[in-house]
């Protein structure tokens, strides 16, 4: 029953059992290594790129309960994390972190090549970075929006051991979109951040937070279409990407009371633009 009750914990530290992160971190992922190989990717990247997504949003996640392990109980939204309610201490957290992260990296080393692990550094440096940023920027979600895009880079290097234009258009289409996203997840806790001195792109924005979040969302659709035409995409993809523009307008419809519920099921909404623009790019490649 011990060991039980201690996966319990480890499972709600590393948010396992609500994978929507992973999700928003795997749809680009995965778009990337379609594009980079022009619909014909390797199984094996595919798995170990799977793998990773999941093993460095939990680590993430990990990471970001330690350096909020004293705010978190102030906040509605977190008070019942295992940190903030002292389940697990801050050194077994650390340690459960480094785990997750040897074995995200020993897997790059194992299947990619040098390049590609090289900038597995520059990623684990953005994921520690993050947790820290609410403190010292009025924009944390620019850093998230780095670090949860670089699988992008990645994808291509794994690849094709080069980084052209095409990956960097997509790098930032994802980082926009995290920042529209997560403004949405700010949204949520804006008045006990507020409280507690945490800095957002919610509380930064303030009573314009709608409307950059619409202009992110469409800088992030123009991004996208430029990717289509670097690919030399097809129609498929554009009625893919119609079809997350139709998503994003759903999700201002969501936000426009700023309601705390809706603010968040606006935020989950994102796992299934990301999917749909998954679906799109592979059946845009298997119609060729």
């Amino acid at each position: 029953m011990r060991l039980l009750s201690r996966l319990k914990i480890y499972v709600a530290l590393t948010r396992f059992d609500k994978p929507i992160g992973s999700y928003l971190l795997l749809w680009p992922t995965l778009w990337a290594l379609w594009i980079a190989s022009e619909g014909n990717p390797d199984l094996s990247l595919i798995i170990v790129f799977t793998l990773g997504v999941f093993l460095t949003r939990s680590a993430g996640c990990v990471i970001n309960d330690v350096a909020d392990r004293k705010i978190d109980g102030k906040v509605k939204r977190t008070a019942n994390r295992p940190l903030a309610r002292g389940l697990i201490s801050s050194t077994e957290a650390l340690l459960l972190f480094t785990l997750l992260m040897s074995c995200a990296f020993v897997l790059v080393l194992l299947t990619t090549n040098s390049m590609t692990v090289y900038l597995s550094f520059i990623a684990l440096g953005l994921a520690l970075l993050y947790p820290f940023m609410k403190r010292y920027t009025q924009l944390p979600q620019l850093v998230l929006g780095a670090a949860f895009a670089f699988g992008i880079p990645m994808a291509f290097t794994a690849t094709t051991e080069q980084l052209p234009m095409i990956a960097w258009q997509l790098y930032a289409a994802k980082i926009l979109w995290t920042i529209a996203y997560d403004t949405m997840y700010a949204m949520v806790d804006r008045d006990d951040d507020l409280k507690i001195g945490v800095k957002s792109s919610a509380i930064l924005f303030g009573a314009q937070d709608k409307l950059i979040n619409a202009i992110l969302q469409l800088l992030t659709l123009a991004l996208l279409i430029s990717v289509g035409l670097s690919a030399n995409l097809g129609s498929i993809y554009y009625i893919g990407l119609l079809g997350m523009a139709g998503l994003f307008v759903y999700q201002q419809y969501l936000i426009k009371d700023r309601e705390r519920d809706l603010c968040f099921k606006a935020f989950l909404n994102n796992h299934y633009a990301g999917l749909l623009m998954f679906v799109a790019i592979v059946l845009d490649y298997l119609s060729r």
